[in-house]
């Protein structure tokens, strides 16, 4: 490991450890540095977000970035506990692999799966990346990003395959099905041949947190079979976000009803 890197980290540690303001000479002593690398160190940290300098005292103190990192991936790990048996629900109804999906910038990141049990079905890993614009769960998330991101994301659009979103105007208009009907459709968009469905998942804040999805290969996700699977993939995102405490206002529709809406 780097020493610069690793000093960083146990700058971190002790700013955390101690329940009192930090100065220069005090952790320069903790860490084995010399006074001005330490407060070097500190102005990285300070530049970085992590730490600040407590105005007018001399003093460091942590900010709630760590804690914001910490709160983000335990909720990443109560989501994933919660939604395992309703993958593997989903997949024994379906029959199609079931991924669960988070948003990182412009991509998703598969955050787990459940393989399907056919021979013939799509390929992907836990921890994989995709194209948000390009696949069903990652169109499911855009669906309530902020309007900067989809901004963005409309400036990189590029093909992977000839059927892939390319304009902004087609981009909208998808989100704005998905956000009428519930779920959202990959009609082969990042790997040609393979397609996918999915459904929001909302957390206790009211906000989307991730996405729930089947994908498998073009013949088995015609029109007439995702009708058949909308359903069950809109339930489930449904199910899952009432487990992690999301209470809407008013009563939503449910998987039936908003599947009809598209039929």
């Amino acid at each position: 490991m780097d020493a610069t890197f690793a000093k960083g980290l146990q700058a971190l540690e002790a700013l955390a450890a101690n329940p009192n303001l930090t100065g220069v000479t005090d952790l320069a002593r903790h860490l084995g540095l010399t006074k001005s690398n330490a407060h070097r160190l500190l102005q990285t940290l300070v530049g970085c977000g992590y730490v600040r300098n407590v105005e007018q005292s001399g003093k460091y103190e942590l900010t709630l970035k760590l804690w914001e990192l910490g709160a983000a991936v335990v909720g990443r790990l109560d989501l994933k506990t919660i939604s395992t048996e309703y993958m593997e629900r989903l997949c024994q109804l379906s029959g199609e692999t079931v991924h669960l999906s988070v948003l990182d910038g412009m991509e998703v990141i598969y955050l787990d799966k459940v393989d399907s049990p056919h021979p013939v079905r799509s390929y992907s890993r836990v921890g994989g990346r995709a194209p948000a614009y390009c696949v069903a769960t990652g169109k499911a998330l855009l669906g309530y990003a902020s309007p900067a991101l989809i901004d963005a994301i409309s400036l990189e659009l590029k093909p992977f395959t000839p059927y892939t979103v390319t304009t902004p105007n087609e981009l909208r208009s998808e989100l704005e099905k998905l956000r009428q009907v519930g779920y959202a459709v990959n009609r082969g968009e990042w790997r040609d041949g393979v397609c996918g469905i999915a459904s929001p998942i909302w957390n206790a804040g009211g906000h989307v947190c991730a996405a729930i999805g089947l994908s498998g290969p073009a013949d088995r996700f015609k029109a007439r079979n995702l009708r058949q699977l909308a359903p069950s993939v809109v339930s489930v995102a449904q199910q899952i976000s009432a487990r992690l405490g999301y209470r809407p206002q008013e009563v939503g529709a449910t998987g039936a009803e908003l599947a009809a809406k598209a039929a």
